[in-house]
């Protein structure tokens, strides 16, 4: 809710307003569950969204998609409002220009990033590679890079690792040694991605980032909520996609300085799954982005349970302050609580510490920037009421509102272009073929040799039972070799003289010499023929 261009956050002594400027500060809304975080958060976005500041949230529960829907003014709302020193005249219940996102594409626009544009330095943050593992990552892009062959989705990257493997001889001189174990380590790595749905979240058409920051129909900032029901039990993926936007919008965005307000503020809930075991270079990542962001316009808000969720080097940067109540029933939660008190700037009409333990729902401990940048004197406030619906938002109505998004279209089917994966496909087919090819002209060749050889050896076998029996090596006894000799040999002669005999017929009168030598012609081939056939 506005006031005087500020965003209303609630009222204690005194109201309490998040200034526009100070919004890219960054900051904290903690307390334990039920004291009243959700609404916290959708009276900051709201407020944000009338300041016509795009919004990004991640939904972990599913609670805040009601934001597209009014809300209604009833009994409690209309006493909140009388505590915060709002006229209930005033308050106008009304639905938030919200576009839906999902990384499964089930509950939202489905969000993919290329394994480009992740990158092998971030990529290998996320996998907690060695130094030596994320030098052969490293490789296996520039080897894609060099061969021009895009990594676009997660096939692309396993095709890709396992050529350098097989091909790591011929890169040694060129990028550096290759070692089996380091591919295979990195392959384990990948497999746990894989298994959290990294195949449907790399790929193409990738995110714009520029899409989040288009305005509502009517001006006001779009309100981005990211469904994360199901991508919250992927920590892993929950953890890439979430450092990959912020790079990337650290990459993309120019550098504003301190501009009148944010070009974009995220409200990550749950924050402590961002950081849940990870690799102190994972936290080193966030801690850079954190810092360096502001300058791009971007705020980030963290919601969680208890500050200590949050990396100390995070929360430092962590200045506009939401402490909802913290239950202390251990000595950790405790010391939780006093941490937590000592974060804020004191207020000498209540001892901060005291207040956290006590508080009701929808009260909270507030300290935001002022115009200098300084951290108010904490303020235990309630908190204004959203003028969205408090209702989880039901999955046809989700559907219907993505369905008739205008960017539903551009985003909805995933493109499977060729890429390293159909290239190098396409490169072992074809050596599969040629070495197929080879393989049936050895074996073709192996048999010819093989039926020649056969056949030579039933020839000599042929030949010895001939001998054995006495007979020629055509299978003839001696007394038919005689006999058939004796009969070519008359036949021959028959045959020569017929053949004379006709060609001097035919001649008649020709010369003696003529008719001489045509029949001994004519007769040696008649002779010839007649004895073939016997």
């Amino acid at each position: 809710m506005l006031q005087d261009d500020k965003i209303l956050v609630g009222k204690g002594e005194n109201p309490v307003y998040l200034l526009p400027q100070m919004a890219n500060r960054h900051g904290l809304i903690a307390g334990a569950t039920g004291t009243g975080k959700t609404v916290t958060l959708k009276v900051l976005a709201e407020g944000l969204s009338d300041l016509g500041v795009p919004v990004f949230l991640a939904d972990i529960k599913g609670d805040v998609g009601g934001t597209a829907l009014p809300g209604a003014l009833n009994d409690k709302i209309t006493e909140r409002l009388n505590t915060v020193g709002v006229d209930p005249a005033a308050y106008t219940p009304t639905g938030y220009p919200c576009r839906f996102w999902d990384v499964f594409g089930k509950g939202g626009i489905p969000v993919r990033a290329t394994v480009t544009d992740v990158g092998p330095l971030l990529l290998s943050r996320l996998l907690g590679l060695t130094e030596a593992q994320y030098g052969v990552l490293n490789i296996v892009f520039r080897v894609a890079d060099d061969n021009g062959w895009e990594l676009i989705d997660f096939k692309d990257l396993r095709a890709m690792l396992a050529y350098v493997g097989e091909h790591r001889k011929d890169y040694v001189t060129t990028y550096g040694n290759v070692t089996t174990q380091s591919v295979g380590a990195i392959q384990r790595a990948l497999l746990a991605l894989e298994e959290d749905g990294a195949e449907t979240f790399f790929g193409e058409p990738q995110l714009d980032i520029q899409d989040w920051m288009q305005p509502g129909p009517d001006g006001r900032g779009t309100i981005n909520i990211l469904h994360c029901v199901e991508l919250a039990q992927k920590p892993l993926l929950y953890a890439t996609f979430m450092l990959w936007m912020l790079s990337e919008l650290y990459e993309t965005l120019p550098e504003v300085g301190d501009a009148a307000k944010p070009k974009l503020v995220f409200f990550f809930d749950e924050a402590h799954m961002l950081f849940a075991d990870a690799p102190k270079a994972l936290v080193d990542k966030v801690v850079q982005v954190v810092k360096l962001i502001r300058s791009k316009g971007v705020g980030i808000f963290f919601i969680t349970q208890t500050p200590s969720d949050i990396p100390d080097e995070v929360l430092a940067q962590l200045n506009n302050r939401v402490q909802h109540a913290l239950r202390a029933y251990t000595p950790a939660e405790q010391k939780a609580v006093r941490t937590a008190a000592q974060s804020f700037r004191a207020n000498p009409n209540f001892k901060t510490e005291d207040a956290i333990g006590s508080m009701g729902t929808g009260v909270a401990l507030v300290s935001m920037l002022d115009e200098e940048g300084v951290p108010t004197v904490v303020e235990q406030a309630t908190i204004c009421p959203p003028r969205s619906s408090l209702n989880a938002l039901d999955a046809a109505t989700r559907a219907l509102l993505t369905a008739n998004d205008a960017l539903y279209a551009k985003y909805k089917d995933a493109v499977d272009d060729r890429s390293a994966y159909e290239i190098l496909d396409e490169q072992n087919q074809a050596e599969a073929a040629e070495k197929a090819e080879e393989e049936a002209e050895k074996a073709a060749e192996a048999e010819a040799k093989a039926q020649a050889k056969a056949e030579r050896e039933a020839e000599r076998e042929r030949k010895a039972q001939y001998k054995a029996m006495g007979l020629d090596s055509q299978g003839r006894s001696p007394l038919e070799r005689s006999l058939q000799k004796a009969t070519k040999s008359t036949v021959r002669s028959v045959g020569r003289n017929l053949g004379r005999s006709i060609t001097r017929g035919l001649l008649g009168n020709t010369n003696k010499t003529v008719r001489n030598a045509a029949g001994t012609f004519a007769g040696n081939i008649v002779s010839d023929l007649l004895g073939n056939l016997f």
